[in-house]
Order: structure tokens, then C-alpha cells, then sequence
């Protein structure tokens, strides 16, 4: 054999040897986030509309914050910061991070979070924003 072919052949051997040690098992998890925000006024008032129909239908009157959760080990909070406010979170799984910070009036947002391990931090500054975040991980 040639020099060269047996520093080829040492390299391949060297390759073949050290290629289980380099792989690196598949990520068990993941997640997916959908992030829904208003394209201009008429799109906002309809999602504002919903997302406080949907605070209404689960107790809220005035606006405010309701957290919902379902699951074991999930932590949420949402600040507020003006008048008029409505911050809604929901978590069905275990494992999820999610909190709402909002600083002006007339603001809404709905974030809504399933299976694990998901994270989500929405803030809004300003007057009458609106959106909605739907996260699933797995």
C-alpha cells in the first residue's frame, strides 16, 4: 500500500470509529407558536370584540385578567397598568410559562398554551392593542 492510501484508509477507520461517540440522540421535544395580531382598525375592534366576549363568557365583566390553568408545574401572571385592560391566559398540559404585561388602556391579548413546556412573554405598551398568541409543545 501507498503512503497515501493507508493515511486515507487510517482517516476512515478514525471516522467510522468516532461517528457513534459524535451523534447526538433527536430532541424529544418542541414546540409551535401561532402569534395573531390585527392587520388595521376594523381587524382589531373584531378581535378586541372576541377576545372580551370570551373574557364575559368566563366572568369577567369590565375587562381585568383571568388565568386558567390545567396541568401540574405551570406558572402565569399578568400585569396591568391603565384602565380598561384585558389580559387572558389559558394553559391545558404541564410545564408552561406564560405571563402578560400591559401598559396603556384598552388593551386585550389572549394567550393560550397546550401540551408541555412551552414559554410566551407578550407586553404591550401603548392604547387599545390587541392580539393573541396559541402555542402547543410537545
Amino acid at each position: 500500500m501507498t503512503r497515501n492510501t493507508r493515511t486515507l484508509l487510517a482517516a476512515a477507520l478514525a471516522a467510522l470509529v468516532a461517528a457513534p461517540a459524535l451523534s447526538t440522540p433527536a430532541e424529544a421535544g418542541g414546540s409551535i407558536a401561532l402569534y395573531l395580531a390585527p392587520r388595521d382598525a376594523r381587524e382589531a375592534q373584531l378581535m378586541d370584540f372576541g377576545l372580551r366576549a370570551y373574557g364575559l363568557y368566563n366572568g369577567l365583566k369590565n375587562g381585568g385578567a383571568r388565568i386558567d390553568q390545567l396541568g401540574r408545574g405551570n406558572s402565569a401572571g399578568v400585569a396591568q397598568n391603565g384602565s380598561g385592560n384585558l389580559g387572558l391566559v389559558t394553559q391545558r398540559g404541564d410545564g408552561h410559562q406564560g405571563t402578560i404585561d400591559q401598559r396603556g388602556n384598552g388593551n386585550s391579548y389572549g394567550l393560550f398554551q397546550f401540551g408541555r413546556g412551552t414559554t410566551s412573554a407578550i407586553t404591550q405598551r401603548g392604547d387599545a392593542n390587541t392580539g393573541a398568541a396559541v402555542t402547543f409543545g410537545w
